[in-house]
């Protein structure tokens, strides 16, 4: 996670951007593909070693391979998952900061009732994150209006709430970037699973649709159903869950924020 400059103001940013999101989602496509031919498909898992043959008995990766086309895009889905969860896990941490959130207000309140805004401002630079670029950015505007003569208290406390406004706008996509994506393949797995549902049962009622009933290919059609609903729940599942951990946090990181916005307004209010 690194820093830059938007108007004097400090914004902490990290995450992959649109062209790293879109090379990741195209890169676990390619692995979904290469997993589902080499792994899946390996003629070691299958009688005789001929993949378009039965797996052999008890031989898991060959029953996941008779699921067909549609497993390749339900593997690239989980790793996608897989991927941005990691992605978000980090981003958060790093933007979460140093310490405890709550133990770094306290201390902030401190240094503001001894007017030590030195002091803050290191506080801030020690904390690092979401957080702390916010109070950073409040602590520097604060000591500035505070010796300013040409502006009255009101004056004063409309600019230190639009520079923490400011601040925490540029925080806050930061945050939820790139769990529009974890909603999505939440979505998508489930229905590309449904996909390979109804075609596996077509096949099955194919097989049945004779005379006598071709056992086999009715095998490969139930397999398939079920293989692409187990992957398609299960990739649906991850993405919901990553999903609601990660808003939780967020929630909690943006509850913070507004904390320490509000702290330094009333302090400022207070003592002008």
């Amino acid at each position: 996670m690194s820093k830059t400059k938007n108007n004097g103001l400090s914004k902490t940013f990290g995450g992959f951007s649109a062209v790293v999101a879109f090379l990741a989602m195209a890169i676990a496509l390619i692995a979904g593909i290469l997993i589902y031919k080499n792994v899946f498909g390996a003629p070691s898992n299958f009688v005789d070693n001929d993949p378009s043959g039965e797996p052999v008995e008890g031989n898991l990766l060959g029953v996941i391979y008779k699921g067909g086309f549609i497993v390749p895009g339900l593997v690239a889905i989980n790793i996608i998952i897989i991927i941005f969860s990691l992605e978000r896990l980090v981003t958060l941490l790093l933007a979460n900061g140093k310490g405890k959130s709550a133990r770094f207000i306290a201390n902030i309140k401190n240094f503001m009732q001894n007017n030590d805004f030195d002091g803050a401002i290191a506080a801030c630079n020690k904390q690092k994150g979401s957080l702390a670029a916010v109070v950073r950015a409040g602590m520097i505007k604060y000591e500035h209006i505070s010796n300013d003569k040409t502006m009255d208290k009101e004056q004063k406390l409309e600019t230190l709430k639009k520079e923490l406004e400011e601040a925490t706008a540029l925080e806050l996509p930061m945050l939820s970037k790139n769990l529009t994506v974890l909603s999505t393949c939440a979505t998508i797995a489930t229905l590309v699973g449904l996909i390979g549902t109804v075609l596996g049962m077509i096949r099955s009622f194919a097989a049945m649709s004779h005379g006598s009933p071709d056992t086999s290919a009715l095998a490969t059609g139930i397999s398939e159903a079920l293989i692409n609903t187990a992957f398609g729940i299960t990739a649906s599942t991850i993405a919901i869950i990553m999903y609601n951990v990660f808003s939780t946090q967020i929630d909690s990181m943006t509850y913070s924020i507004d904390e320490a916005s509000f702290t330094i307004v009333q302090d400022f209010s207070s003592k002008n």
